[in-house]
């Protein structure tokens, strides 16, 4: 085991959110709006999400009253103005909260809704995306409360994602950017494994990679602490137990929320993230194709893995142990193993070549993407990770 990385000193500031898990828990949703003094909650939600009764239904009669309409226009691309008409839609209703339902995207467009209307200046705040990508966060927002539905693991967070476009307006230049806070780490979070239930298996096993992969990272990155071992370790235990069973006849939904809510818990700090390599090219390979984030970490973890143990010891043992890698194996190939065996038991893609929107040619700009990725920063020291070298991963991957 690494003991450097066991005995270096650290320092860890986490504010989490209150966490309420438990299939039917969906039920207590208007308890935890009220432990955050919110009477009348704007759902977010997605455009599917928000208008299947299977889903919704539970969450607003969960709100016991204390929601005042839903949200359901977020998508994929988490849009800016699909956040400022959020933000209008919360300032007719009077509003005084935000409950974000769903994935990735409705959660991010959530959290940029909550800076929107906490600004007095509200285009001043939209130029200023414009021209940074960054949207500013006042101070005072308004509660939060999250709901996911999917595996992702973007829930305990203080970043979002959101992007503009000329053709949607606002912009000149097309912006890819976000939201970034402390301030943005949502004051609850429900977990019901009933509502995770519904979503669509081809959706929740891509997202259950992205969750997994936050685990992997976690006990990786030069920013790990004793803390965030201990959950990443237990939470990938769980989780390579039960994802592999989203497929089948019997899904582990219990297990697999549990581990997601694990492996992500104190990784977004104010002061630091444990998300790496992995999390980069996911970036990296998003931004040049529409392929989804879990499903490219599907093709490139274990590649990426390869690459990191051919060049440092990457706490390969507390990975390998982590992963229930037999004693006896070697530990790195073992954690390859046991990563690649999670993203074949998900049915997810194995080669970048059967992407329909990535050729060969594009490798070398996706790896410069990735190269310029803030996360890089978190690669253990002593990795290359060049343009030239990041490619090489790609290749392997291809």
């Amino acid at each position: 085991m690494n003991t450097s990385a066991e005995s270096a000193a650290f320092r860890f500031d986490y504010r989490p959110a209150a966490i309420r898990y438990g299939a039917g828990e969906i039920a207590h949703l208007g308890a935890e709006l009220a432990a955050c003094g919110v009477e009348r909650a704007l759902v977010v939600a997605g455009t599917t999400t928000g208008t299947t009764p299977a889903v919704i239904d539970p969450v607003t009669d969960g709100a016991g009253g204390r929601s005042a309409d839903v949200f359901a226009e977020t998508t994929s691309e988490k849009r800016l103005d699909t956040a400022l008409a959020g933000a209008e839609r919360y300032e007719a209703l009077d509003a005084d909260g935000v409950v974000a339902l769903g994935g990735g995207s409705s959660l991010d467009v959530a959290r940029a809704i909550r800076a929107l209307v906490a600004h007095d200046e509200r285009d001043a705040a939209v130029a200023s995306f414009a021209e940074t990508g960054a949207l500013p966060v006042p101070d005072d927002l308004p509660p939060f409360v999250v709901v996911p539905t999917t595996l992702a693991g973007a829930d305990l967070s203080l970043v979002g994602g959101l992007m503009a476009t000329p053709a949607n307006g606002h912009v000149d230049e097309a912006v890819a950017g976000g939201v970034s806070a402390p301030a943005l780490m949502p004051d609850a979070a429900v977990y019901d494994p009933d509502l995770v239930a519904t979503t669509p298996s081809d959706v929740l096993r891509a997202s259950a990679m992205n969750g997994f992969d936050k685990g992997v990272e976690s006990l990786y990155a030069r920013t790990a602490t004793p803390v965030t071992d201990g959950t990443a370790a237990r939470g990938l235990r769980v989780l390579r137990e039960s994802l592999p069973t989203l497929g089948g006849d019997d899904p582990a939904y219990g297990a697999a929320v549990r581990g997601t809510i694990l492996v992500q818990y104190g990784i977004a700090r104010p002061d630091a993230t444990t998300l790496a390599l992995i999390h980069a090219f996911g970036h990296g390979l998003t931004t040049h194709s529409a392929v989804q984030q879990g499903a490219a970490h599907a093709i490139v973890a274990p590649h990426v893995l390869d690459y990191l143990f051919e060049r440092g010891d990457c706490r390969r043992d507390l990975l390998a142990d982590a992963l229930a890698v037999p004693s006896d194996a070697d530990p790195a190939a073992g954690v390859v193993e046991a990563v690649t065996a999670v993203r074949d038991g998900l049915d997810l893609p194995t080669r970048l070549r059967d992407l329909d929107d990535v050729a060969e040619a594009d490798l070398p700009a996706i790896a410069a993407t990735t190269a310029a990725d803030d996360l890089i920063e978190n690669v253990p020291a002593g990795i290359d990770v060049t343009d030239d070298a990041l490619t090489a991963v790609l290749r392997a991957a291809w």
